[in-house]
């Protein structure tokens, strides 16, 4: 599927969302509060998370396009305990990784754990996931202060559409009867996940309810579909709000099989 962002909106919102992160520890009563959504991990084991996991995609960008695995930095500081330091440590990972997607561009390949959806796997389709774990951990962090706040609509939006491309298409076989389930946004875009013995595939429908142009690309009507915000949508899709918050119509069954389904990535 086409990105609804260009890679420089992606590495935009990848700063943005870095700031709103750094902005909810900065306000946190302490680092030791229990984040909700990870209930494993305190405000600190987040941060932690983040900044460790954007400083080894950052060395996986740099290690090039004959990668065949994710990269380990090497001499990394270890993330500080004190605050301020912390903060400065989570603002030089961002900017490590912002660089790196920088100086490899959009089109460069890249290693990707995603090799059998129809994500890419290039420094564009890495800068598009880290945009969107560091959306929802933005999020999580928020909500650990008591103050959600919904994910931004360019955010949201495109955070639908790689969600799909990413975890819902696979060249493994969908292990249940063929289906067709269309998940609907508020701010007026629609997709299509095909279910079938050839694995799974999505693609965006032309506008809200409508259906696309291949003839291959039926049946005239999903078995299923899920409406909301776009935020909504993806809070939902990463388990940060329950799956009923949605309006969901048709076979109910379906998005049951679809959370219990794990095929390799």
């Amino acid at each position: 599927m086409q990105n609804t962002l260009n890679f420089s909106d992606l590495l935009r919102l990848i700063d943005e969302r870095s700031d709103a992160f750094r902005a909810a520890v900065a306000a946190a009563p302490s680092l030791d509060v229990q984040v909700p959504t990870c209930p494993e991990w305190t405000l600190f084991d987040l941060a932690q998370h983040l900044g460790e996991g954007r400083r080894a995609w950052a060395a996986t960008v740099a290690a090039g396009p004959d990668a065949v695995a994710k990269s380990t930095p090497q001499g990394e500081p270890a993330a500080p305990r004190e605050r301020e330091a912390l903060l400065a440590w989570l603002a030089a990972s961002t900017q490590q990784l912002l660089d790196a997607l920088q100086e490899a561009g959009p089109d460069r390949r890249c290693w990707a754990w995603w090799g059998k959806s129809q994500s890419p796997r290039t420094c564009g389709g890495v800068a598009r996931r880290q945009l969107h774990e560091m959306a929802v951990h933005t999020y999580d962090a928020q909500l650990t202060l008591g103050a959600p706040q919904p994910l931004p609509d360019e955010v949201a939006v495109d955070g639908v559409e790689e969600f799909l491309s990413t975890f819902c298409t696979t060249t493994v076989a969908w292990p249940h009867e063929p289906a067709a389930v269309d998940y609907h946004v508020a701010e007026g875009r629609s997709w299509r996940n095909w279910l079938s013995d050839e694995g799974a595939r999505a693609a965006r429908l032309p506008s809200p309810g409508a259906m696309p142009a291949s003839a291959d690309e039926d049946p005239e009507t999903a078995d299923a579909s899920a409406g909301g915000t776009a935020s909504d949508l993806v809070l939902a899709f990463y388990d940060r709000i329950p799956l009923d918050s949605l309006k969901l119509d048709g076979n109910r069954l379906l998005f049951d099989q679809l959370v219990a389904w794990d095929p390799e990535p």
